[in-house]
């Protein structure tokens, strides 16, 4: 018998994916998923998610945030938050993940990837089947769920890229995040070719070298891809991002006013966040690309 590495399944589901609807059963409506990946650690991504999340909640949705930088969580720091479980807790069966969800600003609910935990850091694909089987009961329960992915392309972030329909990926202008997040660019394209991917440069001196980022991201792109992604925004470097870190204060709460604050509710606004929607449950459609 021939036997596919993990990565040549995942692929062969996206493009499976593509295949004609079948008749049955009108799916149960579910939230709409929003995946935010950066490739590299340190481009302010979970700063922006927590910001995006609590800019979203204000708005009058129901928003989880999950925060899948498993075992290296920041999220509940980021949010001023103390939760009692995590998503170790949840994948080894311990509490329902409801029972995790703990209370954020403006009613937004966060799931928390643990800190230290070995066994969210490197998940087998049977604990991550469990783990999502789990969460598929949360979908129902919210308009928009953030998926805050850790820095790099672990197995379970690119079943969700198989399974999402829409991916936020979170740059620099540096020369090696812009790198790091090609690579996740071409991956998250090789898994899902019809993903919708929007580019946000954060943490940049100013729109020039937003710009010029971008530009260069998506030359890179069209020459080797004959694709590239949206340009959604660019946050300025803002010593009002670092006072919110400090703080445990989304900026959008601590300093409205504020540029980046301003640049947060720009991005939260773009429009495929409000078409963030699969034609079958998400979390079902993430178990199917792991097998």
């Amino acid at each position: 018998m021939t036997h596919r590495s993990p990565f040549a399944r995942l692929k062969a589901f996206g493009r499976a994916d593509k295949s004609p609807l079948r008749l049955g059963p009108k799916p149960e409506p579910g939230a709409r998923v929003l995946c935010v990946a950066s490739g590299k650690g340190g481009t302010g991504k979970s700063v922006l998610a927590t910001n995006l999340a609590v800019t979203r909640a204000r708005g009058g949705e129901r928003v989880l945030l999950v925060d899948f930088d498993a075992g290296l969580a920041n999220a509940h720091l980021l949010l001023g938050l103390a939760p009692q479980h995590d998503m170790g807790h949840v994948m080894e069966g311990r509490v329902r993940p409801q029972e995790a969800l703990v209370d954020g600003p403006f009613g937004m609910k966060l799931l928390s990837g643990g800190v230290g935990r070995a066994a969210l850091v490197n998940p087998t694909r049977r604990e991550l089947d469990r783990l999502f089987k789990a969460l598929r009961s949360l979908e129902s329960e919210f308009d928009l769920v953030i998926v805050d992915h850790g820095a790099g392309m672990g197995y379970g972030m690119v079943a969700h890229l198989a399974a999402t329909s829409t991916l936020l990926l979170v740059t620099n202008h540096e020369v090696t995040a812009l790198s790091d997040g090609y690579a996740v660019y071409k991956r998250a394209h090789m898994v899902n070719p019809g993903i919708r991917v929007g580019l946000v440069v954060n943490r940049v001196p100013d729109e020039h070298l937003s710009r010029a980022a971008f530009d260069r991201f998506s030359a890179a792109s069209r020459r080797f891809l004959g694709h590239q992604p949206e340009f959604v925004g660019w946050v300025p470097a803002d010593p009002a991002v670092s006072h919110s870190v400090q703080v445990r204060v989304p900026v959008v709460i601590d300093s409205p006013e504020s540029e980046a604050a301003r640049s947060f509710a720009r991005i939260a606004a773009w429009a495929p966040i409000d078409q963030a929607r699969t034609a079958s449950a998400f979390y079902e459609k993430a178990r199917k690309a792991l097998r």
